[in-house]
């Protein structure tokens, strides 16, 4: 049994890390400290905390801690610790975008420039992110078309040229062509263009201008000198500041009641490339020093584009620590800033005002499709969780179910279930849709603090009238047994008249079908008396792709245990034969068959049969 109490005495004043640990043994929360004995006591001492704080100190059941030498080692013990095991209670770092970065292979003889959404530590230097594809496309074209760099993915010796040279386009590394100094020379040039150094790379092609006008090339004096102008074109598209720093990052947050953004600008000499935001649930009322510090570190762990400035509105505690450990890993001095006036205050201003926008015009979408659809379904309450099912089976076979949610305007796909099909025979998929409805139901009044959460307020079927009415006989099954039990249960007349009211409020869930057209896009929604709804273009793709969803997350189990039964064969009903065993008697063999033919003798051949096995196979 572990006594809190009696541990908290035991706690060393050390740095650390402390991790907290729920009922089942979840970790919920991993946390730092210069000294674990005075951190981890705090949270269990009666002063005022907040209610995000206050709730997961209730679920602690028990906690444990890892001593180490200085609060750097801290830090980045506490990062891999959130990163793998991704506690509810921490800032968790949450995005399914990922943006475009041109990537430059520096470490290579001959380097190349690529597009790439996969940023990993390979030794390569990383330029962005783009927000906008379209403008990391733009600037690859600029460069391929202005620098005469090698555009194949793999560099191989060849017997002749590609276009590219032919054209002007590439100086033909792979075969020798030139001098891998000459080649580093305009990689060097590219690397100072993308990190916004456009005035020394203008200053560069000056005094190359004269050296060539000098020595009487005038084609290639002409080739700088465009160039050149086509660098003062694209630099003055990008000019938005004043700040004179190479490389810096500005963060600003943004809450609402639901939700806290939080967005980032990046400034590259004195030009902004790009911007990302990031939305956190439930962070309303922890304080904004807290957000950057988690933010910050989730954003840069394991992330090779770390800028030498970091700008945000408050100091944050650990802004030491984390500023040695940024510039241990740029391998150059990493500042975390808060200004106070002048240009880098007004873009922090404008980086947190960009992430109200953002937050606002979030809230305004899910607002508007809330009432529309509380409009259209002709609802007294907002519908802000809804469910829909799809059935997927072929002849009546490998019969499954997908179940997809929306919750307040937004498809969240990690709540997406998957059912077998359990008491139907045959291809009856009325039939399916209500025992899957039936089942899900009574999760949540079995366990509203489940994994299926709340009762949804409405329900929408892949279907037509036929599944409608099946939806409706599962919600009308579930509401008679849970009356039975209610009657059956010990308590006085009028308590029992009480829950059961209770009861049909929670089941009252209304229910649409989704009906699709001949071409198998979705139509219309349509009501419990075959009418179709009238709802704007906007719902309709909502829905549209709410349908798709749903029908991926069903075919998708669908195939995936069809595939499994199709590789199953005679040798997973023999006891003793797993995979490894199996692999290497087909590998040996080539097919059952002839392993059915084998001698004991021939069979003991094969690396882990016994004589017993042998002859167990043979049986």
């Amino acid at each position: 049994m572990f006594d809190i109490e009696e541990e908290l005495k035991k706690l060393p004043g050390k740095p650390g890390v402390y991790i907290m640990h729920d009922k089942d043994d979840n970790i919920i929360y991993v946390g730092k400290a210069i000294s674990l004995k005075n951190r981890v006591r705090q949270y269990f001492r009666k002063t005022n905390k907040t209610a995000r704080i206050e709730k997961m100190v209730s679920l602690i059941d028990h906690f444990e801690y890892i001593v180490v030498d200085n609060e750097a080692e801290a830090l980045i013990l506490e990062c891999n610790l959130i990163k793998k095991n991704r506690p509810k209670f921490n800032v968790l770092l949450k995005d399914d975008k990922t943006y475009p970065y041109i990537k430059i292979d520096v470490k290579s003889e001959y380097p190349g420039v690529y597009y790439t959404r996969r940023v990993i530590n390979d030794g390569s230097k990383y330029f962005g992110p783009y927000a906008n594809p379209g403008a990391a496309k733009e600037m690859l074209d600029f460069i391929k078309e202005r620098y005469k760099i090698h555009q194949c993915r793999t560099l191989k010796e060849r017997t002749r040229p590609c276009l590219n040279y032919h054209i002007g386009r590439c100086l033909a590394p792979c075969m020798g062509n030139v001098d891998k100094e000459e080649y580093r020379k305009q990689v060097n040039e590219i690397i100072d263009l993308l990190e916004g150094k456009t005035d020394k790379v203008l200053k560069d092609l000056d005094l190359q201008m004269q050296e060539a006008s000098q020595k009487m090339e005038y084609e290639k004096a002409a080739n700088l000198r465009d160039r050149k102008q086509a660098i003062e074109r694209a630099s003055a598209k990008q000019k938005v500041s004043n700040i004179s720093e190479n490389s810096i990052d500005v963060i600003g947050i943004a809450k609402s009641d639901l939700e806290v953004c939080v967005e980032i600008f990046f400034v590259r000499g004195s030009k902004m490339i790009g911007r990302e935001q990031y939305f956190y649930k439930d962070l309303k009322d922890m304080e904004d020093k807290e957000i950057l510090s988690g933010f910050i570190k989730q954003y840069y762990f394991d992330n090779p584009n770390i800028p030498s400035k970091i700008m945000i509105r408050e100091e944050i505690e650990d802004k030491e620590a984390i500023e040695n450990w940024l510039s241990t890993e740029l391998g150059k001095k990493v500042e975390i800033k808060s200004p106070k006036k002048g240009e880098k205050l007004r873009f922090v201003e404008m980086a947190e005002n960009n992430a109200r926008v953002t937050l606002d015009n979030k809230e305004k979408d899910k607002s508007e499709i809330l009432l529309e659809l509380k409009e259209v379904l002709k609802m007294d309450i907002l519908p802000r969780k809804i469910e829909t099912f799809d059935i997927s089976n072929i002849s009546g076979e490998y019969m499954v179910a997908g179940m997809c949610v929306m919750q307040d305007g937004v498809i969240k796909k990690n709540l997406s279930r998957r059912f077998k099909i359990k008491t139907v025979y045959g291809q009856d998929d009325p039939k399916c849709m209500e025992e899957v409805i039936t089942r899900r139901l009574r999760h949540s009044i079995e366990n509203p603090n489940g994994g299926f959460g709340k009762l949804p307020d409405v329900i929408f079927a892949d279907g037509g009238i036929t599944q409608i009415r099946a939806t409706k006989q599962a919600i009308e099954n579930v509401l008679n047994e849970e009356k039975e039990k209610i009657m059956q249960e010990d308590m006085t007349e009028q308590d029992k008249k009480e829950k059961l009211e209770m009861l049909k409020k929670e089941l009252d869930i209304k229910v649409f079908g989704m009906v699709k057209n001949d071409k198998h896009q979705t139509r219309a929604l349509m009501d419990e008396n075959r009418k179709e709804l009238t709802i704007s273009e906007n719902l309709m793709k909502l829905i549209t792709r709410f349908q798709d969803t749903v029908h991926d997350t069903a075919i998708t189990y669908h195939r995936k245990l069809r595939d499994k039964e199709i590789t199953k064969s005679e040798l997973d009903d023999i006891q003793g034969i797993g995979k490894v065993k199996k692999q290497a008697l087909l590998k040996q063999f080539g097919s059952v068959e002839k392993i059915k033919q084998a001698s004991i003798e021939e069979l003991m051949k094969v690396k882990g049969i016994t004589k017993e096995l042998a002859e167990e196979l043979k049986k």
